[in-house]
Formats: C-alpha cells, sequence, structure tokens
C-alpha cells in the first residue's frame, strides 16, 4: 500500500497487529488473519476449513492450533454435522486434498460451534483435544540396512529407543 508517511514509498501488510510503544519500541500483539506457523510452514488455517466444508455433511468447520505436552504445535479441526459422517473417512478426504502439513493432526465432531455475544466463533472457548496426537507421516518400519542404520543415528540424538517416534518429528 501507499506509505501515508513518505509520499512515493510503500508499506507491505504482514497481517501482525502491533502498536507502538512510548519508549518507540513495537509490541507485537497477535495476528490479524488466522495464519499459524508449525513445523516450519506457514498455515492458512482458513484454506483447510474450507477443505472440511467440502466434505459431505460437514456444516460448519473450524481449525486452530494447539500446544501438546512437549511443546510442539499441531493442528486440530472441529466440524459440525448437518447429516452423519465418520471423522476417519473425513481425515481421509483431508489427506487426499490438502499437503501433509495442512492436514490436522486431531478431528473433533461438535453439536455445535462456540459462539461469542456477537455471534462469531469463539477460538478460545473451543474444548482441548484429549489423548496423545499424531503429527505427520505414518510410521513405517525401516526396511533395508541403510534405513535402519540412519534410524538408529536418530535414536541416538533424539535420545529415545521408540523407533516409531521419529514419525512425530518429520
Amino acid at each position: 500500500v501507499d506509505s501515508p508517511f513518505v509520499p512515493g514509498e510503500r508499506l507491505y501488510r504482514t497481517g501482525d497487529l502491533a502498536r507502538w510503544m512510548e519508549d518507540g519500541n513495537v509490541d507485537f500483539i497477535g495476528r490479524i488473519d488466522y495464519q499459524v506457523k508449525i513445523r516450519g510452514y506457514r498455515i492458512e488455517l482458513g484454506e483447510i476449513e474450507t477443505a472440511m466444508l467440502r466434505f459431505a455433511g460437514v456444516r460448519q468447520a473450524v481449525v486452530t492450533d494447539w500446544t501438546d505436552e512437549r511443546g510442539q504445535k499441531y493442528l486440530c479441526g472441529y466440524a459440525v454435522a448437518e447429516q452423519e459422517f465418520r471423522l476417519d473417512e473425513l481425515q481421509a478426504y483431508l489427506e487426499q486434498s490438502l499437503p501433509t502439513h495442512m492436514v490436522p493432526a486431531r478431528l473433533m465432531h461438535l453439536e455445535q460451534l462456540p459462539l461469542t455475544p456477537n455471534g462469531k466463533v469463539d477460538r478460545k472457548a473451543l474444548p482441548e483435544p484429549e489423548g496423545s496426537v499424531q503429527v505427520g507421516a505414518k510410521y513405517a518400519a525401516p526396511r533395508t540396512a541403510a534405513e535402519q542404520a540412519l534410524a538408529s543415528v536418530w535414536q541416538s540424538v533424539l535420545g529415545t529407543d521408540r523407533v516409531g517416534i521419529l514419525d512425530n518429528f518429520f
């Protein structure tokens, strides 16, 4: 956009909400849009919500990010049904429709979305998912000697004896 401060210069909208402090510093308040960064990817939550709404039976959809017990962010999708559907079928549909990093790790069915007094979705009132979160690709055991050696190296680096833990990092 054209700068209101210096004629001829341009400013760029970042999607960040901030304010100037009296001491000249910038105070970051949050995001204007619903974009999050997870595992290095910038994700527009509205794109995932749109994909969920294309699935037969989903009347309303909201996606938000949560942080697990290890401090890792993950996505959770909430769906309100207009007709009965299975969450595992919705998950499979999203896996075919979206890049892997945009597929919610958890999906939840709600009877209705929580609303603020002015009728907007109250994202802060959405229930926190329970149980462990599976993030990333499905686990496949090392098949070759090279894959076994690589898995062994990662196990020692990550300090775990669980081979399956690796699928949570990719």
